[in-house]
């Protein structure tokens, strides 16, 4: 594959998620206007709100953790759709890629709480989650490091595996505020979605990678 020259679509994203959620940390109207709110999505048919509310965190912790994880993996995942993609395809595809995980995320909180008018959800992480999928498929054998834990490497593949898991226990569990329905549902839309744009290329990258693991060549 030749590697191409791709616009910046990452920096791009990390830019109007900052400026969006800034202008929404002192705009309550702002805010409300563009959550994530099953109860006025289906009545009222604002639909715009299972994009707009992955631009908008609820304090700097939050913004500043996404956009870190965006732009440690995105970079990733943007590079690899320009050599898979002529430009400005891959570009455009990629930028498609983010924001239809960003609302295919929220589709399953959508269903269950149609009628909770209550209920609201923010934040890019059902599309970060997406993000970091793809790079897995990529990348499995790819070894992550923690902040924390320098010592302590993972390989990419085993701990999405149990990212899914975890996400899916703490959905079930119900027990913080935390959009775990959404991270599982993003990693699940991310993958299938930039199976489906590869003609299943990325998916033939993947298993013949993942079937050739390092530790036993």
């Amino acid at each position: 594959m030749t590697e191409i020259m791709m616009f910046p679509v990452t920096f791009m994203i990390i830019i109007v998620t900052v400026i969006a959620s800034l202008a929404s940390f002192n705009n309550r109207a702002l805010f409300d206007r563009l959550k994530h709110h099953p109860y006025s999505e289906t009545r009222n048919k604002e639909w715009y709100r299972l994009v707009s509310s992955g631009f908008i965190h609820a304090d700097y912790v939050h913004l500043g953790l996404n956009m870190f994880v965006l732009y440690m993996f995105g970079k990733s995942v943007e590079h690899a759709f320009g050599q898979l993609f002529m430009a400005p395809i891959g570009s455009i595809l990629y930028l498609l890629l983010y924001i239809a995980t960003t609302s295919l995320a929220s589709v399953p909180s959508l269903l269950k709480h149609k009628d909770n008018a209550y209920y609201s959800a923010i934040g890019a992480s059902g599309a970060v989650s997406g993000v970091l999928m793809v790079w897995t498929l990529i990348s499995p054998w790819a070894t992550i490091q923690f902040i924390f834990l320098p010592f302590f490497n993972i390989y990419a593949v085993v701990a999405m595996i149990l990212y899914l898991a975890y996400s899916q226990w703490a959905a079930k569990q119900n027990r913080d505020n935390i959009g775990h329905d959404a991270h599982y549902w993003g990693a699940i839309a991310g993958g299938v979605i930039a199976i489906v744009m590869t003609k299943f290329e990325l998916l033939e990258i993947f298993l013949a990678q993942v079937t050739s693991p390092p530790f036993l060549n």
